[in-house]
């Protein structure tokens, strides 16, 4: 389980924290509380441009109605009673986003700014800001999205089409592929019939898993016992075929054992992973952290523009299937003590001191496609085995 600091789930819980915000006119404060100025009788925003009042002369309120209660009136530069600029842009992204869901294609990029009542540019702009994603990206993954949700609830593959909001049975098939990785049928069925091959191999770390779907890696696990982590795999992949990979699977095997004994390497391989429109963002935010550099949490839902999402965005690094080419292990505690990490704590400390000496190549290590000299266990070895869960 991921574990949170205090102060990164609730960053203005102390008077001193929202004098902090005040000061650095912290955007991600506006809407959490309003400060009020007790020789001028007004409150403001964090955000206010106008001169900062001495420290003992302030205090802080939950909203505008409570300040206004303990007899302040509102800044006439700030206008804190009205709706923020970050909640009216959220407000307009918001309607933007409904459009996007409700239509069978992507609406028109000045279509959306109409409806979100901005200019085509600034909607553009905005929309990212606010969602990580452009529009078009967004569209792509809330329409996988619910492919996913109406395959896994829907009986026939038919209904699951008209249900996610397709009306032609052409355009669902020549999407559906890009969204699974997979057909529909293969997909409802669990990955029957569908091949995943993998390989072990062994590190300072332990042992390590790799497997890939014909699209590209779809898993990297970390630990001590290979049976165990065939177990998990087995479960996770319940109705595939798993193979052992080969002379060439090996190959990537010793590039990621590689890229643990050295991250300076880099990691270059083809990934095939499939989350939510959030788990998407927050992953790829995960590989632009540099080697050797660390991030917290709330610094991440900062990047992926959901300042208050610190705990969605916890789970979607708990949630990562690939070790190492997503280096969530950089995510760190507000304070930069250790948290949680899937594959175990020791690990993450000891992959963050050996990225604090490497030199940074490339970020999220994923410039270089070098090679690595590192043993791999063979995949037809007495570590592996084909597992067929028909037999």
């Amino acid at each position: 389980m991921i574990e949170t600091t205090s102060d990164s789930l609730a960053p203005f819980d102390s008077d001193e924290a929202k004098w902090t915000a005040v000061l650095a006119r912290d955007t991600s404060a506006d809407g959490a509380f309003v400060y009020a100025v007790r020789t001028t009788g007004i409150y403001c925003r964090p955000t206010c441009p106008s001169r900062r009042p001495r420290r003992e002369n302030a205090e802080f309120h939950a909203d505008a109605t409570v300040a206004e209660r303990a007899g302040y009136r509102p800044c006439q530069r700030c206008r804190p009673q009205d709706v923020s600029l970050a909640q009216h842009h959220a407000e307009s992204v918001a309607r933007a986003c409904r459009l996007i869901e409700a239509a069978e294609d992507l609406p028109s990029l000045d279509e959306l700014a109409q409806a979100a009542g901005l200019s085509r540019f600034h909607f553009h702009r905005v929309f990212k800001s606010v969602t990580g994603l452009t529009p078009r990206a967004y569209a792509v993954a809330r329409r996988a999205e619910r492919v996913r949700e109406e395959l896994a609830s829907c009986e026939t593959v038919t209904e699951a089409m008209y249900e996610a909001g397709f009306n032609s049975s052409g355009r669902f098939y020549a999407g559906t592929d890009r969204m699974l990785g997979m057909t529909p049928k293969r997909y409802r069925s669990g990955g029957k019939d569908m091949e995943i091959r993998f390989a072990l191999g062994e590190c300072s770390l332990g042992t390590i898993l790799v497997a890939s779907s014909e699209k590209g890696i779809c898993a990297i696990s970390l630990g001590s016992d290979p049976e165990q982590l065939l177990q998990e795999f087995q479960d996770r992949f319940a109705n595939a075929t798993l193979i052992p990979g080969g002379k060439d699977f090996d190959a990537w095997v010793a590039q990621v054992v590689g890229f643990v004994e050295a991250p300076g390497l880099g990691l270059s391989l083809p990934l095939d992973i499939r989350g939510t429109a959030f788990q998407q963002r927050v992953w790829q935010a995960l590989t632009e952290i540099p080697v050797g550099t660390t991030i917290s949490y709330a610094e991440l839902a900062e990047r992926i523009g959901s300042p208050k999402s610190v705990r969605a965005v916890a789970r979607a690094c708990a949630s990562n299937p690939v070790a190492l080419a997503i280096p969530c292990h950089r995510v760190v505690r507000s304070d930069g003590a250790l948290s949680g990490y899937r594959w175990g704590v020791e690990r993450k400390r000891t992959l963050l001191g050996r990225e604090s000496v490497q030199p940074d190549t490339s970020p999220g290590g994923a410039t270089s496609g070098a090679s690595s000299s590192a043993e791999v266990i063979p995949a037809c070895g007495v570590r592996s085995r084909k597992v067929d869960s028909t037999t």
